[in-house]
């Protein structure tokens, strides 16, 4: 076993909880995220979406179920505004909506280290230490997530016989999936739900019924409005801070949103994908790499 390839666990220190309780939740969180909260149970974790009216990305985050609560995985740097969000919506609805501080988020990755815990399938979840131990719901390859209290981590590390893994490491396995991080590389109130692959990734239930964004969501796909597409890249020269433009010839045709170890994510036009086109990003070759799971 190569080093690339050992079963690693690693803290996302990035990440935060917030605990919802009360018999309105589901009410609540169905009318406004973009995944349907019914499926959501001790067994099934899923990912969804908040929006603006007009399908703009506001938030994502992962949903499972600890006892009678729900949990929400999401940005710890935006936790607060999240929050500040979702009381706007609870009215009069019998909801508490708090951070819960005794709970962190943990990786488990590559495969290899994650198919063996549950059956397998993305979104499979279940109890584990005062928590819970999921399937990423995006994408059976992209390995496992454990919300435990953070002094809970060897009867986990033990159970999955996994050692301390970097988060560069991880960020670098994440985005050769073509997973996206947040706000670090979806753009708050500008970006559409279709050119980070909520689609393709389990983020978006389309038999659902309305919330907040669905018609320009449901209208953008259904027309095939989008143009271009958070992909994988690998970078061949100096690693490229976000934000970084890329250019093919004369021509912007993207940006860099996240980069680690050689590997990144951008956000890139889909007409600058041709045979031969040469995309730059200051002295760096940019080499775009679909996954087999994006739909162009």
């Amino acid at each position: 076993m190569t080093d690339s390839d050992r079963p690693c666990f690693t803290h996302l220190k990035s990440r935060a909880i917030i605990r919802l309780s009360g018999p309105d939740v589901r009410p609540v969180l169905q009318g406004i995220v973009s995944n349907d909260v019914e499926k959501v149970s001790p067994a099934r974790v899923i990912w969804a979406a908040l929006l603006t009216p007009q399908g703009k990305y506001l938030h994502d985050f992962f949903i499972g179920q600890l006892g009678e609560d729900i949990l929400l995985d999401c940005e710890g740097d935006r936790r607060s505004d999240l929050i500040t969000r979702l009381k706007r919506f609870k009215l009069r609805s019998r909801v508490a909506i708090d951070a819960e501080d005794d709970l962190a988020v943990f990786a488990l990755f590559p495969i290899g280290a994650a198919a063996t815990i549950l059956n397998g399938k993305a979104g499979d979840a279940e109890p584990a230490d005062g928590g819970m131990i999921f399937m990423d719901p995006r994408l059976q390859e992209a390995g496992a997530r454990a919300i435990i209290h953070p002094d809970n981590q060897k009867p986990l590390k033990d159970r999955f016989a996994v050692t301390e893994g970097s988060i560069a490491k991880y960020d670098a396995f994440r985005m050769a999936l073509g997973l996206p991080d947040g706000s670090r590389d979806i753009t708050v109130e500008k970006s559409v739900l279709l050119e980070a692959g909520f689609d393709e990734l389990n983020g978006i239930d389309w038999q659902k019924g309305c919330y907040m964004g669905q018609e320009v969501t449901a209208r953008t796909y259904h027309r095939g409005l989008v143009k271009r597409r958070l992909l994988p890249v690998t970078l061949d020269g100096p690693e490229l801070p976000p934000g970084t433009p890329l250019f093919a010839g004369d021509r912007e045709v993207g940006e860099i949103t996240s980069s680690a170890e050689g590997a990144g994510l951008a956000m890139i036009r889909l007409d600058a994908l041709g045979a031969g086109t040469e995309i730059l990003g200051e002295q760096t070759r940019i080499n775009a790499n679909p996954p087999n799971w994006v739909k162009m």
